[in-house]
């Protein structure tokens, strides 16, 4: 999959906006500190230790937030494909716990392994060669995972669809990682986004 777009969209991004929600795509800061509420909730226990793989980790505001509200972030892999992303992320985390890959995939193990909003912008790919893209993903994050994942995606149910936007079927990936990944699994689509959030353990 070439994501050279999607790079230089986030790069852009960037460039137009700093260290801001908008960069990385979400309208406000609450809106993004709601969707780090509902992935981190595949962490069993906050204040016990733990290791963490984001992908597509931006400038680094999830490890921000999960620090600020009590999550015992032991080591922070983060995953970006957008070098200015990496380089805002070190500077503005600046943490010893925080290190960064210049990866489309992940490549380390941890016990847990986050990913929002990456599959949102599929421009004019296909949208069966952006789902099999998709999943490939998801199993290279629950193989890199020791306790579990969780990922978003915005909904189908909606009254219109931009055209470079790709709107999933929350049950059809629902049923993939029932069948193809774990029997635990947990749709979270109740929260004012239109958007829902799935949570795969181990």
């Amino acid at each position: 999959m070439d994501l050279g777009k999607i790079e230089k969209l986030y790069s852009e991004n960037f460039d137009k906006f700093g260290i801001d929600s908008k960069s990385v795509g979400w309208n406000s800061p609450n809106t993004q500190q709601l969707r780090f509420e509902k992935l981190l909730m595949v962490v069993q226990n906050r204040s016990e230790s733990f290791s963490l793989n984001e992908l597509g980790c931006g400038y680094g505001e999830l490890f921000k937030y999960a620090t600020l509200n009590g999550y015992n972030i032991n080591l922070f892999n983060g995953y970006d494909i957008s070098e200015k992303m990496l380089l805002a992320a070190k500077d503005y985390l600046n943490d010893s716990k925080a290190v960064f890959f210049k990866e489309a995939s992940i490549i380390t193990k941890a016990d847990y392994t986050i990913t929002s909003g990456i599959f949102n912008v599929k421009f004019d790919e296909q949208k069966d060669r952006w789902e099999t893209y998709i999943k490939d993903t998801l199993k290279n994050m629950f193989e890199n995972s020791n306790k579990g994942m969780s990922f978003n995606l915005l909904t189908k149910y909606v009254d219109f669809e931009a055209k470079d936007l790709y709107y999933a079927d929350p049950l059809y990936y629902f049923d993939f990682c029932k069948k193809e990944l774990s029997r635990y699994v947990n749709l979270i689509h109740d929260y004012n986004l239109y958007e829902w959030t799935i949570i795969v353990k181990k």
